[in-house]
């Protein structure tokens, strides 16, 4: 087989492949072989018709289709392995005729990985925020927990006004130039004072308000409302206040420790709490460094970003994005009605940020060529090991969920990446600072 390539525009390349003649033929024997099993032709038994018989009927084409199938995939598989490029999407192929007795031609275009231009990425220099978990770093946790077990206390109808961080009972009517409009009507309806979940501007006329008393509350729709024929219109809310319930926080001691934990004392808590906090801590600041190292290498790099992959960057984005919709009981297109707009559109917003991903793929991906970077086969064993303890699940099982998937050559990159980002950590020249 002789080939020839070219590098042609955006990252394509294009091989002229010749497959000899002898394999031609031998590849058209082959078709004949599995086209005349369903070939039916009167005066012979099916599957005993000579193939010069089987092409002066049918003409030679017949058995074309079948030899290319057997011919071209081969052909280009071994021609693609003798360059020095590596595909990232399906080939093109363009051919004429083939004949019988004479080598078959044929062209394939494909794109290819683009070159990347490498910047420095041995003693990058960066600032990292030193850790310090402070007593009010304590304090703002520990009411925190407060607020999360803090019963609700219905007050009792009088002169009390509601505040911010109380929960009101309301009912409302809404109307724009005195008309009611969809979903501005509702009774019974709790919330939370302080929250931002109404419109702009209506939580806090609330505020003030006593049990009974009722109120016309004037609000202006947002610019980017996502009902359109609300956006940015003045509207009038009828509201009554019904009932008040008031947060009661529980009072921070032994007893609230051993209500919540399985620790006696309250020093005894604050002193694994602050633990809990240094390692939450550790692990955000080793996980901003790798991105911030990540960040400067690729901005210190070029790369032409090829579309196609830039598109299954995005699509990643957008099933991360169901998956984590689909927990809060959405789906994506819910999602996207919701907020007034279409998936199109979504893909749009988020291209920058797949763009971003892409090119740090491709600049990781060039250090681990350049450093030869290497996974074994009991590094990847070690990881899954890792993973099954997570999940409580058996090492051999996820290995073999693994490997139905097809997720292994993927799994084994995914570790080459992680080494090449713990290269740039090594070797990176960090400079501790103080949190402002």
């Amino acid at each position: 087989m002789l080939s020839r390539w070219e590098k042609i525009e955006h990252n394509k390349i294009k091989l002229e492949i010749e497959v000899a003649a002898p394999e031609v033929d031998r590849a058209l024997q082959k078709a004949y072989q599995s086209v005349v099993k369903k070939v039916n032709l009167p005066g012979f038994r099916k599957g005993k018709v000579p193939r010069r018989v089987l092409e002066a009927h049918f003409g030679p084409e017949i058995l074309h289709q079948d030899a290319l199938e057997l011919l071209i995939p081969p052909a280009y598989d071994e021609a693609i392995a003798g360059v020095d490029a590596e595909p990232i999407d399906q080939p093109q192929f363009d051919f004429e005729a083939i004949e019988a007795g004479e080598p078959f031609l044929f062209e394939a275009v494909v794109e290819v990985l683009p070159p990347v231009e490498l910047g420095e990425y041995r003693g990058l220099e960066i600032e990292q925020e030193k850790i310090e978990i402070t007593e009010p770093d304590l304090e703002q946790h520990l009411e925190s927990l407060r607020e999360q077990h803090a019963r609700l206390v219905t007050l009792e109808e009088g002169e009390q006004e509601i505040q911010e961080g109380d929960l009101a009972m309301i009912d409302f009517q809404g109307s724009v130039d005195g008309e009611p409009f969809s979903g501005g009507e509702a009774e019974n309806y709790s919330l939370e004072l302080g929250s931002g979940t109404f419109v702009p501007g209506f939580e806090e006329q609330v505020v003030g308000m006593k049990i009974g008393e009722a109120k016309e509350i004037a609000v202006t729709f947002p610019e980017d409302y996502h009902e359109e024929s609300l956006a940015g219109r003045e509207a009038l809310f009828k509201v009554n206040l019904k009932q008040i319930k008031q947060k009661q926080l529980p009072e921070l001691g032994d007893d609230f420790v051993r209500e919540i934990s399985e620790l006696e004392t309250l020093t005894e808590f604050k002193e694994d709490l602050r633990t809990r906090l240094e390692k939450a801590a550790a692990a955000r600041a080793k996980t901003e460094l790798e991105e911030a190292l990540v960040e400067k290498l690729t901005d210190g790099s070029q790369v032409e970003l090829p579309s196609i992959l830039v598109e299954r960057q995005l699509d990643r984005l957008l099933g991360e994005m169901d998956q984590y919709l689909r927990y809060q009981g959405l789906t994506l297109e819910k999602f996207t009605e919701l907020a007034g707009k279409t998936v199109e559109a979504l893909r749009e917003e988020k291209k920058a940020e797949a763009e971003k991903r892409t090119k740090a793929n491709l600049v990781l991906d060039a250090v681990v060529k350049k450093e030869g970077i290497t996974v074994d086969d009991s590094e990847i064993d070690a990881k899954i090991a890792e993973l099954s303890e997570q999940h409580q699940d058996q090492p051999e099982r996820v290995k073999e969920i693994f490997e139905k998937q097809g997720r292994l050559p993927l799994f084994k990159e995914e570790l080459r990446i992680r080494k090449a980002i713990d290269l740039l950590v090594r070797e990176a020249r960090i400079k501790g600072v103080k949190k402002e």
